[in-house]
Order: C-alpha cells, then structure tokens, then sequence
C-alpha cells in the first residue's frame, strides 16, 4: 500500500519526472500549488509583490497593507492537462481590514480533486493486481491574522486544516499491506512583509522584501499511524521593486527563491548502522521539527552521468533551491501585463517554465489569467491555465449606497 500512496502523491501532486535524483516528496503536494493567475502570471511568484487578494497563500502579512476594507476571489485551475482531464484544483480566498489598529483577519479554502484513480497492489517483481478505482481529493482550510507593526512591516500568524483522501473511502487491504485511510493533520505559518515607499523624479515608487514559513505542522498518516509522511513545510523569500514611468505606466520586477523543509529521503544522517543511510523506518520516524532543521544539511549527494562527476553534499542542498523571476506592467492600475520564469533543477524534478499573465481590474471585480509554456522536455505543466475572479467589498458596498 505504501508503493500505492507513493505513486499517487508523485504523478497527481507534484508531476515529478522520472529522471529526479532524491526528490523531495511529502503528503498533500497540492499545497505547493499556485492556486491563482496573479502570481502565476509571474513564475508563482507572490511572496514580496504588491497585496492582493489572494496574499493568504504566498504572504498573508501583504494583507496589512490593502488599501479596501475587504475583498473575496475565487479561483480555479485544470490540472496536468497534457496527461488527464479529470484534475483541477479550486481555491477561494478573502480579507477584511477591522481596523488599522485591530489588524486585518483572512482566510483561504482549497480543494483538489485528483479525478478517477485505479488502486493497483504491486508485488515483488512490480506486477500489479487492481484494487478498485477511487476519486482521491485533499482540501486544506485556513485562517490567519494579519498586522502592522510598523509604517512599513507587517507580520501575520495562519492556522491551517488539512485533509487528504487518497481512496475515497475505498480502504482496501491485502495480505500485505494495511488499509488505506485519509490522513489529516493541522499546520501553521509564520510571515514577514516590509514594503517602503521610495521618491522618484516620475512618482513614488516601492521597495519590497517578503518572508513565509508555511505548512508547519505535524505528519500525516495514510494507515492509521504505521507509516508517517512530511507534509510540504516551506521557506519562501522574495524582493520586489516597482517603478513608476509616469503618471500611468508602471514596472515591478520580483525575484524569488523557496525551499522545502522536508528531509532528503536518502539522507547520510540516518543512525541505523547501514552506513549511514535511510530505510522507510528511520525516515518515518524523524519528527517534524527536527525534519525542517535536518533539511538544510542532509542531502547525500549523488554522482553525475551526464558530467561524470560526484555532486557534493552541499551542492546537492543548493539544487534544492526552486527560483524564479518575474515582471509585471501595469497601465493606471487597471490593465496589467505579466510574464516570468520559474526554475528547478534537472535533477530536483525539472519543472522549468516560462509563464505569462494578464489582468484587469475595476473598482468592483478583477480578471486575471495565466498561462505555463514549459521550456523542460516532457513536462506535463506545459499548457496549465489558471483563471482568478476578484471581488471588493468596498467597491460593491459603494455600488450598492450610490443606487439607494
């Protein structure tokens, strides 16, 4: 059942290609996902740009500094597309500011479905027996809270809930291995935003710096506490600066690099007696905290064919560093223009891209639109389309007194 598990967190969550050298995988890879157009439109980048509605998954801190007293969007994106047809993911998010010194509370709701499955039970020599098919799905519930604590910083706390069921309720057993349950597990994030306004001959322009550690949380089990699994614990840091042309034209440039605190699986500081290397058992009973810690020092390194040299230890630590870089115009704040590049390492997955975005905005709702041009050979992320609806509340509730 573990090989079943496996298998569905690594094609339907995260799409890693074969070639991946000591990937990093973890329960619930759907968190990782950008869930809107907006940043998607950028390279997924959102940790350091301009707040926006949906800050609750890359940044809630940004939420400090909205200028409307509150908004909601929703958000929808079909899943590796180039592969199946049945996977997507849907994510609605929402702020209200109560008060510049009470602070500003937020909230986000995903869901992913991960379409029809088939449950297959692989033996030793990796025949497989169907089990059944089922309609896996995770969803994740949060809440944070959000404030200044300077003109120009602002720091927020998030709660989340997540749950993932990979069987839908099919819990099918074998000889071999135990029943399947969902998992669920609860998760914090921690955040910083600094955002400084700059004088300029063409206007004002802004400096930014944003810092999130999320899905920092307990494991999740898929059979009732046998096995454990990481869950997608992150360190995302980004910078931002936008400039301003003239009265009309702007141009922000962002820059952003994140990182997994999940442990290498193959890690060289298992104490088991085999020469210093991880089995299941040993990974499995690594705790969180100390997971995200061992996570910057444990990666073996590996050797090379392509080059035919070792890759050293540290080396390997830096490939797992994902980066990206992005650009957005924007014409009086209304229309908007974005396009950015996203990178991972051949060995780490390879998911490369190219994304371009656009948007529209009125003082009621927002449009935007994003969409991946893979620039990797066989990646299933080429073609991916995310679509964001975005609504004020300020702008609706003065619609509604104007027409009273």
């Amino acid at each position: 059942m573990k090989k079943i598990i496996l298998s569905i967190l690594t094609l339907v969550g995260l799409a890693l290609p074969a070639l991946a050298t000591n990937p990093v995988i973890t329960a619930m890879p759907s968190l990782t996902i950008a869930p809107d157009a907006h940043a998607a439109g950028m390279a997924d980048i959102g940790a350091a740009t301009n707040p926006d509605l949906n800050s609750q998954h890359w940044n809630p801190s940004k939420y400090a500094f909205m200028e409307s007293k509150g908004g909601i969007t929703v958000n929808y994106t079909p899943w590796l597309t180039k592969l199946v047809n049945d996977i997507n993911l849907a994510y609605i998010a929402g702020y209200y500011n109560i008060g510049e010194m009470a602070g500003t509370v937020s909230g986000s709701f995903r869901y992913f479905s991960m379409g029809e499955v088939t449950l297959m039970e692989m033996d030793a020599n990796y025949q497989g027996s169907p089990l059944g098919t089922a309609h896996p799905n995770e969803w994740a519930l949060d809440v944070a809270y959000s404030r200044k604590l300077h003109e120009y910083l602002s720091m927020a706390v998030a709660l989340r809930f997540m749950y993932s069921d990979l069987n839908n309720g099919i819990n099918s057993s074998t000889s071999n291995s135990p029943e399947m349950f969902p998992a669920w597990t609860m998760a914090a994030d921690v955040s910083l935003y600094y955002r400084q306004p700059i004088p300029t001959p063409m206007g004002e322009s802004y400096f930014a710096l944003g810092f999130n550690l999320s899905n920092l949380g307990g494991k999740m089990s898929y059979d009732e506490g046998y096995t454990k699994h990481f869950i997608p614990a992150n360190m995302r840091l980004g910078v931002s600066y936008e400039l301003p042309f003239d009265d009309y034209n702007r141009l922000m440039i962002s820059a952003e690099a994140n990182k997994m605190l999940v442990p290498t699986y193959n890690s060289k500081f298992a104490n088991d007696g085999n020469g210093g290397q991880y089995d299941q058992v040993d990974y499995a009973a690594v705790s969180s905290p100390k997971g995200w810690w061992q996570s910057f020092c444990d990666a073996p390194g590996y050797f090379n064919e392509n080059t035919g040299k070792h890759v050293s230890a540290t080396m390997e630590e830096l490939q797992e560093i994902q980066w990206g870089i992005g650009l957005e115009y924007s014409y009086n704040r209304q229309f908007f223009g974005r396009v950015g590049y996203s990178h991972e390492n051949y060995y780490k997955g390879n998911r490369r891209y190219v994304t371009l975005g656009a948007g529209f905005k009125l003082s009621i709702f927002s449009l935007d639109f994003a969409y991946c041009i893979a620039t990797a050979p066989s990646n299933p992320l080429d073609g991916t389309m995310r679509f964001t609806l975005g609504f004020d509340l300020a702008g609706i509730k003065d619609l509604v007194n104007n027409k009273k």
